[in-house]
């Protein structure tokens, strides 16, 4: 019941995933006419996801054949680092101009990267999941 049970919080959390970065978020972009308002929304929502991705980390941790879950645990780590370093140095280059001579734009392109490199990540977790 508990493994169903997150199986389930598993595959919403990836339907998430996928779902902010395929369509959540360009709709902002889209459809506010303010693109700062757009991408505070943006990245809040993103926080989110960081949040809720550590919580099914932590839960798998709990669960027998934790080590099945590796990828996830991968996923959550480079949303981890999203939120909690670049999101910061994302913030200081916006500011200033440049981070390391690197722009907001660049900091924004590796924060991407990273994001998809999530959502790849919790994709080859499902897919060689047994859900026998």
């Amino acid at each position: 019941m508990i493994r169903n049970a997150f199986r389930v919080l598993l595959v919403l959390w990836a339907g998430s995933l996928w779902s902010l970065a395929a369509w959540v978020a360009p709709t902002l972009f889209y459809a506010q006419s303010d693109r700062h308002l757009a991408g505070v929304l943006a990245a809040r929502l993103f926080s989110i996801e960081t949040y809720v991705g550590v919580g099914v980390a932590a839960l798998a941790l709990l669960l027998p054949g934790r080590m099945r879950f590796v990828w996830g645990y991968i996923a959550s780590a480079l949303l981890s680092l999203n939120e909690w370093i670049l999101k910061a140095i994302m913030t200081q280059a916006h500011e200033r101009g440049a981070v390391g001579h690197l722009g907001f734009g660049a900091w924004h392109g590796v924060s991407a990267a990273l994001y998809v490199l999530a959502c790849l990540a919790v994709l080859r977790l499902i897919w060689k999941e047994d859900f026998r």
